[in-house]
């Protein structure tokens, strides 16, 4: 498949939701029940760190940078967000995305990646081992669902080998 990894645009908003929903009816990509509008998705997400894999005018995936704190010694610390459309999963586009959004993220500023992910999500635990994170915790039952269910959560985080180390 002969996909591009290219900045995200306003206008590729419609895809990337939908992609997003896809993700949170799975039920194990995000705790999200619904999609955010545009405006509060776009203010809680770093404007310089935000890509989609395209096919022509196709969005197939997306990854994307949140701050993890506001405190200024955490400037250099963000969550990662990456989702994968339906029919575009297993196929590496999740992979070239987020090595793609590694190096976006080092030429940023950002040190330190990190994702907390739902136990049962497998395929994210393996791709984000494949892209250099590693698993430093769990929060077992840290999230009760709607129907009553709790889920645990995986932490991982990838330090840059070449911004932020003395």
């Amino acid at each position: 498949m002969d996909y591009e990894i290219d900045k995200m645009l306003s206008s590729d908003w419609k895809q990337v939701s939908k992609i997003y929903l896809e993700g949170i009816n799975t039920g194990k990509a995000t705790f999200q029940t619904e999609v955010p509008t545009f405006e509060d998705w776009n203010n809680g997400h770093v404007k310089t760190c935000r890509l989609v894999a395209r096919l022509g005018n196709d969005v197939l995936g997306w990854g994307a940078l949140s701050k993890a704190s506001s405190r200024c010694v955490y400037k250099g610390v963000a969550e990662v967000s990456i989702y994968i459309g339906q029919n575009h999963r297993g196929k590496g586009i999740g992979r070239n995305l987020l090595k793609s959004l590694i190096e976006l993220s080092e030429e940023n500023g950002f040190w330190t990646l990190q994702s907390g992910i739902i136990r049962e999500n497998i395929s994210s635990i393996k791709l984000h081992e494949k892209c250099g994170f590693r698993e430093i915790g769990r929060r077992e039952k840290v999230a009760k669902i709607e129907n009553g269910d709790w889920h645990d959560v995986v932490f991982m985080e990838r330090r840059s080998t070449v911004i932020g180390i003395d």
